[in-house]
């Protein structure tokens, strides 16, 4: 699995979206399926997946679906 896919399963999976909202439109509470529970949800599968840990200001900062490939990028996470 790529990391993109990765990325874009823990979207799909904790937020029980589809493949056509992951866009660059998609942010923090702009779409009911993001919601305070569901951003934990897919911050804890982001870790597990790429085997980190997100920082509480790095979590805050995640609010938009390109604003958390910047994020992960950080941690030496290149999404393509």
């Amino acid at each position: 699995m790529t990391n993109l896919e990765k990325y874009n399963n823990a979207f799909l999976s904790s937020m029980r979206i589809t493949p056509e909202q992951l866009n660059d439109n998609l942010a923090y509470l702009r779409i009911k399926a993001w919601d305070s529970l569901s951003h934990f949800d897919m911050i804890t599968a982001l870790e597990e997946y790429f085997d980190i840990s997100i920082s509480s200001v790095d979590v805050v900062r995640f609010n938009t679906y390109p604003k958390g490939k910047e994020i992960l990028a950080g941690y030496g996470v290149k999404i393509e």
